[in-house]
């Protein structure tokens, strides 16, 4: 069973940011850390350019320097580095199915909450089938945590909410389990986000039947409370949150991203012809939200 937590690191600010939150994640499991860094060889007769002949060099001496970095400001953790050559996408996701979780980094976008998710995080997420974590640039400890008495986020107060996206038509065990885990180790609360909308042919006299929607509504949090009542028995410390609301749910998870430490959604695992999909729901999250996104692959 892989019992490493990896992340990609390429010396960007994203990457950094990755690194460090992957390095506090692995003392909240008690796992070693793998700083992974992968370069894509150039071909041979530009290779032998002497600046870009350097550039294996140069990728070994950020790796060397960045591990360097986090053992010291992360005393007790294990942490090894490597370098592998090849196509970053492809590295990653093969990568991702020896570890226990893969990190990644992911830009912020300048002026607006949320993620700026390159080609290789999404490739990497729509084919892993380990949980991926996306970490904007710019993430910091103390954003993961409360206010302290003076108004300013401090990592000595306690963890701000877990937040997960739960469908429960198809509430995959995995998918709960990671959140509730999570939100178990940060000893904080987990906030469960589910969003419905009326069957096609409610759809149309809902907005003028006052009585039906509040049945419909009804009917959606007793199921919600239902799906959930086994795992508030296996984790009985997590204090559960639960919000069944109207409307669309990528919508109610980015906003309730800003309040959170960690946010949980799922991908259905697709084998076709056409590819791996990632989902509209997840999409939006991870190019929205402004929380650090975990996304846990399910069957």
């Amino acid at each position: 069973m892989p019992r490493t937590i990896t992340v990609g690191l390429d010396g960007s600010p994203e990457s950094r940011a990755a690194a460090e939150w992957a390095a506090r994640e692995a003392k909240l499991r008690g796992l070693p850390l793998k700083l992974v860094n992968v370069w894509e060889p150039v071909p041979t007769p530009m290779a032998q350019a002497p600046l870009l002949g350097a550039e294996p060099q140069q990728h070994g001496s950020t790796r060397h320097e960045s591990a360097e970095g986090l053992r010291l400001r992360h005393p007790g953790i294990e942490i090894t580095a490597e370098q592998v050559s090849g196509r970053p996408g492809e590295v990653l996701s093969r990568i991702a199915d020896d570890a226990v979780l893969l990190v990644l980094g992911s830009r912020g976008l300048s002026g607006v909450g949320g993620f700026l998710v390159g080609s290789v995080g999404l490739a990497v997420v729509a084919h892993a089938e380990r949980p991926v974590v996306l970490v904007r640039a710019g993430e910091q400890a103390a954003d993961e945590h409360l206010m302290d008495r003076t108004g300013i986020p401090s990592a000595a107060a306690p963890y701000r909410p877990v937040v997960l996206g739960l469908d429960t038509d198809d509430p995959d065990p995995s998918l709960v389990e990671f959140a509730f885990d999570a939100a178990d180790r940060r000893a904080t609360s987990l906030r469960v986000v589910h969003g419905w909308n009326p069957p096609p042919y409610y759809a149309y006299g809902l907005s003028s039947d006052l009585e039906l929607h509040t049945e419909l509504a009804r009917q959606e949090a007793a199921t919600l409370t239902e799906v959930l009542r086994p795992w508030r028995q296996k984790f009985p410390a997590v204090e559960v949150v639960e919000e069944s609301r109207y409307g669309t749910a990528a919508i109610h998870l980015v906003d309730a991203s800003r309040e959170a430490s960690l946010v949980v959604v799922g991908r259905r695992i697709r084998r076709s012809p056409l590819g791996a999909r990632i989902g509209p729901i997840t999409h939006a999250v991870l190019h929205h939200a402004t929380a650090p996104v975990a996304v846990v692959a399910h069957g």
